[in-house]
C-alpha cells in the first residue's frame, strides 16, 4: 500500500463538487478509465457526461481511473501498488466492466502502462473469465477502432446516450460466460466486437475485406441522439485541478453543418443538432451554481441560432462567457461585446489555409476580406490578443500557398495593430500551425500526409519570416507527434503490435521495423479510389460515394453547400 497515493486521491475527491458514485453492493460496477492524467480527464466533457449517465441509474455504479501523474507513476512503480479508483480505492480487476474513454489517438500509447499497473493482460485474447470485460468509447472508438482491436473486447460506435441504456441493461443480467455475453452484445445496435470479425488482406498489404461471425452484423452502424435536450451534457463534476477550473462547461450543439473536408468531427457527428434555448438556460443555471463563468462547447458555437440570446441570458444571471474559438463569417459585434464583458483577453479564429485556393479545397467557404473584417471586429471590440489556426501540408499545397499565408498574416497584423493603437494598447498575434493529417471518414481520407522533410522546410520558412514581425509569434505542433497520430488514426489491426514498442520509448520508424511494418504505408501513401479502408467495418451513415465526390470537388476547387436538414446528399438523413 502507498499512503502517499491514497492521501492524494482523497484530497482530489474532497476538492470536487457534483455527481458522486453509488455505494458498492448489488450493482453492476463500471470502471471508467481516461488514458491520460486527472487534469486532462476532468477537462473532457464527454468523460464527465458518461460518468453522470452511469451513476444516475440505481442498478449501476461508476468510478474513475486515470493515468497517474509522473510523480505518482514513480510511486506506483516503487511500491508496486496497483492502479486504483478515485472513489473507493478498488482495483480494475474488481469491476464488472472496464470502460475506456479515448478522444485522442496519441493516448493509445498509455494503454500498456495502464494495463500493467492494473495487473491485467493488455491483449483481449490473454484475458479470461476472471477478468472484467473491456469496452472502448469516445470519438476514437468510432473514428477507427482497428488499431485497438486486439486490446478491447468491444467498442461503442457512436454517442453514449444512444448506446448505454440497452448496453447496461444487458450487462446487469448475470449468469452468462464471457463468450455468451459478447455474442449477445454484438447483436446490440452500436456495439462492435472485433473478435467476431476476420480481416483479409491483399498481397500488397491493403485490406481485401472482412468476414463477420453471426450474430455480428457485416458493418456496425453509428448511433446518435436526435434530440439533444434529452441528453444533458455539462460539467457534472467541477474541480480546481483542471484546465477549465474557473468555468462550468455546457454543450451548446453537436455536429457541424459546414462540411470542411479535412475535419473528422464535422462528419462523425452528422447531422448537426442544437439544444433549445430553454434547455441551455437550465444547464447554465445549474453551472452558475458552481462557477461564475460558463464555457460554451460545440463544433460550431458561433453558429448556434440563438447565440446572442444565450449570451444575454448568461449575463442577466450574473455569469461570464467563454468559447474555445469563433466562426469567422458568423461573428457579430454583440458576441464580441459579450466576450469582452466576460474578460476575454485572447480569442481564436481558424482561417485554416492562407490561400484562397486551399480554402476552397477544404471547403472553408470564407475569403480574405471576411477574415480581415472578423479580426477588425475583435480588435475594435477590445480583445487584446488573437490566435489563428492554420494547416500546412494540405493536398496540392505549393510554396506559393505558404507565401500567401505569410501575406495574409501581414495584413491581419496591420489591422490588429491599427485598432490596438486607437485603444492605446498593442496585443499579440499567435499563429498555431499544425500539419494536415488525413483522417478517416473525411473526403481527404484518400490523400496522404506530406512527408516530414517537406513539412520541415515549410516550418523553417514560416518561423524565419514571422520571427521578424513584431507582436507576432508562431507555434508548431511536433511533426513527429503528428506523424504518429496519422499512423494511429489510419492504421488497421496489424499496428496493434507496435503500441507496446512505442510505449516503451521506441520511435515510430524503429518500432515499425521491429514489427515488420512500413509506417509510410499508413501515413504518406495516397489511397486508390477503390481501396477498402480498415475502418469501413463501421457505417457512419455518410456514403463512400459522397466522400469521394467531395474529394474530387475539393481538388477541383469547387465549394459545396452547407448541410441542411433532410437534404440526403451524404446519406445520413436518408
Amino acid at each position: 500500500m502507498s499512503k502517499w497515493l491514497i492521501d492524494k486521491a482523497r484530497q482530489r475527491l474532497a476538492a470536487e463538487s457534483g455527481c458522486s458514485s453509488h455505494p458498492w453492493g448489488g450493482r453492476l460496477t463500471v470502471a471508467l478509465v481516461y488514458p491520460n492524467t486527472y487534469h486532462h480527464a476532468m477537462s473532457n466533457l464527454g468523460y464527465l457526461s458518461v460518468y453522470q449517465m452511469i451513476n444516475q441509474r440505481s442498478d449501476t455504479l461508476c468510478e474513475r481511473f486515470f493515468l497517474p501523474d509522473p510523480q505518482d507513476l514513480a510511486e506506483h512503480r516503487k511500491t508496486g501498488y496497483p492502479l486504483f479508483s478515485l472513489e473507493s480505492g478498488r482495483f480494475l480487476e474488481e469491476f464488472d466492466l472496464v470502460a475506456f474513454s479515448i478522444p485522442f489517438e496519441n493516448d493509445y500509447l498509455h494503454l500498456p502502462e495502464i494495463f500493467s499497473l492494473a495487473r491485467m493482460p493488455l491483449l483481449a485474447a490473454e484475458r479470461d473469465e476472471n477478468h472484467p470485460l473491456v469496452l472502448c468509447g469516445g470519438v476514437c472508438a468510432f473514428l477507427n477502432p482497428e488499431p485497438l482491436a486486439g486490446i478491447m473486447d468491444m467498442f461503442a460506435i457512436g454517442e453514449g446516450e444512444a448506446i448505454l441504456p440497452a448496453f447496461l441493461e444487458t450487462l446487469v443480467q448475470q449468469g452468462r460466460s464471457k463468450k455468451e455475453l459478447l455474442d449477445e452484445l454484438a447483436g446490440l445496435k452500436g456495439i462492435y466486437v472485433p473478435s467476431l470479425y476476420r480481416v483479409d488482406y491483399h498481397d500488397d498489404g491493403t485490406v481485401a475485406g472482412w468476414q463477420a461471425q453471426p450474430p455480428a452484423p457485416h458493418r456496425v452502424r453509428r448511433r446518435w441522439v436526435a434530440d439533444l435536450d434529452q441528453a444533458p451534457s455539462r460539467s457534472f463534476v467541477v474541480t480546481d485541478q483542471t484546465e477549465f477550473s474557473d468555468m462550468a462547461l455546457t454543450e451548446v450543439s453537436r455536429g457541424c453543418s459546414r462540411g470542411c473536408r479535412f475535419c473528422a468531427a464535422g462528419f462523425l457527428y452528422l447531422p448537426p443538432r442544437e439544444r433549445s434555448l430553454e434547455n441551455l438556460v437550465g444547464q447554465v443555471e445549474e453551472g452558475l451554481c458552481q462557477r461564475k463563468k460558463i464555457g460554451l462547447v460545440g463544433a460550431a458555437v458561433s453558429d448556434y441560432t440563438q447565440i446572442d440570446e444565450l449570451n444575454q441570458a448568461i449575463h442577466q444571471r450574473g455569469g461570464k462567457i467563454s468559447v474555445s474559438s469563433l466562426r469567422i463569417d458568423s461573428l457579430t459585434a454583440a458576441e464580441v461585446a459579450a466576450l469582452s464583458e466576460s474578460g476575454h483577453r485572447t480569442v481564436a479564429l481558424a482561417p485554416e489555409a492562407g490561400s484562397q485556393r486551399l480554402r476552397n479545397l477544404i471547403n472553408k467557404n470564407i475569403d480574405s476580406r471576411q477574415i480581415l473584417e472578423a479580426v477588425e471586429l475583435l480588435a475594435a471590440g477590445g480583445i487584446p490578443n488573437l490566435k489563428l489556426y492554420f494547416l500546412i501540408g494540405l493536398p496540392t499545397e505549393a510554396e506559393a500557398d505558404i507565401d500567401e499565408l505569410l501575406d495574409l498574416t501581414g495584413q491581419l497584423r496591420e489591422v490588429w495593430l491599427a485598432e490596438g493603437r486607437k485603444q492605446g494598447r498593442l496585443g499579440k498575434i499567435t499563429l498555431s500551425v499544425n500539419p494536415f493529417i488525413p483522417k478517416p471518414w473525411t473526403p481527404l481520407q484518400w490523400a496522404g500526409m506530406e512527408p516530414e522533410k517537406s513539412l520541415e522546410k515549410k516550418v523553417r520558412k514560416l518561423r524565419s519570416t514571422i520571427s521578424r514581425m513584431p507582436n507576432t509569434e508562431v507555434i508548431f505542433e511536433s511533426l513527429r507527434a503528428a506523424k504518429l497520430q496519422a499512423f494511429l488514426s489510419r492504421g488497421d489491426r496489424r499496428i496493434g503490435k507496435v503500441l507496446p514498442l512505442l510505449a516503451a520509448g521506441k520511435n515510430l520508424k524503429a518500432a515499425c521495423r521491429e514489427a515488420g511494418l512500413d509506417p509510410d504505408f499508413y501515413v504518406t501513401r495516397e489511397r486508390g479510389e477503390d481501396e477498402v479502408f480498415a475502418w469501413e467495418v463501421l457505417d457512419q451513415g455518410v456514403t463512400r460515394e459522397y466522400l469521394f465526390q467531395e474529394y474530387q470537388q475539393g481538388l477541383s476547387g469547387r465549394l459545396s453547400p452547407r448541410c441542411s436538414e433532410g437534404c440526403r446528399r451524404c446519406g445520413v438523413c436518408g
